[in-house]
This record gives structure tokens, C-alpha cells and sequence, in this order.
């Protein structure tokens, strides 16, 4: 660990991607293409690159802003990193790190410093909170600070890239306020700030957020936060239940195939999901498909490929050594502690809670 991190002398230089995966409940087919797979293939691409670094983390603090099964929370935790793996993330490269956010405690320390520079109007525009908050009749602040905690999630270890989906720029650009906020006032380089979600998309090379809809109400993303099971495929679903729900898919009355979710959700969905789970480009599968008027047929293609990819990953999910995994999340949890550490005390020493010398 500490042969290739090198001391914070090093860190310094390299451009860190950051991204994390909350473990409420079983993780789906939208959660496997819109965040787990562009990550692997980040990953791929800049193997063996010194000059960036991949922080893979547990969010689990953010797991109680919403309903969560508290004793499946930690299980459901460590399944979420093993997904990761049975996707090909390689957690033995030098240049990743894999940890928990509740075993690094200057997350919820920077947290509480950040929550006294974030405005009560900013957070209640958040377009993400609006729409949970709607559906509990009981909102909690956990919930409304949820953007705060993950900009410390962030600003902890100079994160220049933190691939999210277009549900999340709001607080992606929050996290870039709430740096240049304290930068400025302190009159010094507090945190890094990270590129805009336009530069997001541009290095992970997608030109929108990929939002993987629902099979029955495409209008929707495809969650494991809502009751949704007809329009959900679970990554634990057997392909033959897959198939179905495919089958049974929400389209149309257009009567022709067109990439176009403001008028065709049903069946863009449909194109999205076949073209990412073949790793096929959109614009290929869209030609291939573009005035087909028989949806029947993209169905069965699309089920096909699914079934396909469940059957490979489910065999591949089953052979991950968890005790490997253990080992690693010690490793870069120690690792990451120091260099979160590093950070809090150069905030707290501007802010006043230490001394300066």
C-alpha cells in the first residue's frame, strides 16, 4: 500500500475519480449499466496509469436518508462491492482503492463544517430531495443534507472527476459552490474543485447521464427505491423472469421503432438498455432498429441479450472471494484515512477549530 501511495506528497498530483453505490436493497439492471459498468471501463481504460487514481466507496452513511432494512444494510454492502468485481472491477490494481465511508469519520466531520456554509435555500431547490421528500410523509434532515454529506464524500480527497447521472448534477454542482465558497473566503486552496458535469460526461465519454428507465412506466428511472417490480430486473432475477418483464414492457402506439424519449420512451429504453449490455454504440443499434414496426421483435432482441448477461455475470457473481475482498477494503481504508485526514485538519486550522503554526 504505502509503496506505491508514496505519502501525500504524491496524491497531490494525480487526478482522482471518485464514485460510490448506496446499499438499499438488491441493485438492478439500471444501477449495473448506468453506474457499475461505465466504472469498470473507466477503470480499464486508465489501467496501469499512474497519473489517476480510482476511489471506489460505500456510501452507507447515505443509506438512511430513505427506507432501508437496517439488518440486511451491511450484507447488502459488501454484495454491492462484489458486483462491482463480477463486473471486472480489478481491486488488486495499484491505482484503485475500495472503502467504507463510515470507517473514515472525517466524511461526517467535514460534513458538519460544510453544513455551516450551505445555504437552506440551495438545498431545498434540489430537484432530488423535492421528489423523495414527496413520497414520505416523514422527511428527515438526513435527507436534506444528503447533497452536503456527499460533497464531503468528494472534497476529502481532491476528487477531479466524479462520474454521476443527470440526477445528480444538482449536488455535483453544489460541491463546486460549497469549494469555491470556502476557498474564497479563507483566501486559500482549501479543495480542489472538480470539473463540471458537462467535462464529467466528456472524460467518461457519454454525452448524457445514462438513465436506464422502467419497463412499465418508462417515464420513471428504473429503482430499487421505488415499488417497482413488474419494471425492475433485479440483477438476482433468473433470466427467464428477466425475459418476461421485457416481454411485458410498456411501448407504444406509434406503431414504428424511433430513438426518442420525449415521444417513445417505452421503446428508447428499450434501445438504450440492448445497446450498453452489448456494447454496442446508440447511434449503431438505432439505425439497425430506426422504423422497425414490429416492437415485438427489439423485445426479444433486448430479452435476449439480457438473459444473456444475467446468466454470464450471475456464474461470474458466484465465484468472488470475499475474504479477498475484506482484505482490500482494510488496505485502502487506512490508505484513504490519511489522505481524508490530511484534508479535514487543513479545514479545520482555516475555520479555527486548530491551531495554526
Amino acid at each position: 500500500m504505502w509503496r506505491f501511495f508514496a505519502g501525500i506528497l504524491t496524491y497531490m498530483s494525480t487526478k482522482r475519480i471518485l464514485t460510490g453505490l448506496r446499499a438499499n436493497g438488491e441493485l438492478h439492471l439500471g444501477s449495473y449499466l448506468g453506474a457499475i459498468l461505465p466504472m469498470v471501463n473507466l477503470q480499464k481504460r486508465y489501467s496501469g496509469n499512474s497519473d489517476y487514481q480510482l476511489n471506489m466507496f460505500a456510501p452507507n452513511l447515505h443509506s438512511f436518508t430513505t427506507e432501508v432494512d437496517h439488518s440486511q444494510l451491511y450484507s447488502q454492502m459488501i454484495e454491492n462491492f462484489k458486483v462491482f468485481m463480477a463486473a471486472g472491477l480489478d481491486i488488486n490494481q495499484d491505482n484503485t482503492f475500495v472503502y467504507r465511508q463510515s470507517e473514515i469519520t472525517a466524511h461526517s466531520e467535514l460534513c458538519v463544517i460544510l453544513d455551516n456554509f450551505a445555504y437552506f435555500g440551495e438545498l431545498s431547490r434540489m430537484t432530488e430531495y423535492k421528489d423523495k421528500a414527496t413520497r414520505s410523509e416523514n422527511v428527515t434532515a438526513g435527507l436534506f443534507n444528503y447533497p452536503v454529506l456527499m460533497a464531503a464524500d468528494i472534497l476529502l480527497y481532491g476528487a477531479t472527476y466524479v462520474p454521476v447521472g443527470d440526477d445528480q448534477r444538482q449536488h455535483l454542482e453544489l460541491t463546486r459552490d460549497l469549494a469555491q465558497r470556502l476557498n474564497n473566503k479563507f483566501e486559500q486552496e482549501l479543495f480542489t474543485i472538480p470539473v463540471a458535469f458537462k467535462e464529467q460526461l466528456e472524460f467518461y465519454s457519454r454525452d448524457t447521464g445514462l438513465r436506464i428507465r422502467s419497463l412499465r412506466s418508462p417515464e420513471n428511472k428504473m429503482s430499487k427505491s421505488i415499488s417497482d417490480p413488474a419494471g425492475t430486473i433485479l440483477l438476482s432475477d433468473s433470466p427467464e423472469e428477466a425475459r418476461k418483464k421485457i416481454m411485458s414492457a410498456t411501448t407504444d402506439s406509434v406503431g414504428a421503432v424511433h430513438y426518442d424519449f420525449d415521444t417513445q420512451p417505452g421503446v428508447s429504453n428499450l434501445l438504450q438498455i440492448l445497446a450498453t449490455i452489448t456494447n454496442e454504440s446508440q447511434s449503431a443499434v438505432n439505425s439497425e432498429w430506426e422504423g422497425n414496426e414490429r416492437y415485438g421483435d427489439l423485445k426479444q432482441a433486448t430479452a435476449d441479450a439480457t438473459a444473456n448477461f444475467l446468466e454470464s455475470f450471475q456464474e461470474r457473481l458466484s465465484n468472488v472471494d470475499e475474504s479477498q475482498l475484506l482484505e482490500k477494503l482494510e488496505q485502502g481504508e487506512a490508505a484513504m484515512r490519511e489522505v481524508a485526514n490530511a484534508t479535514l485538519l487543513r479545514v479545520q486550522k482555516a475555520v479555527g477549530l486548530k491551531p495554526v503554526y
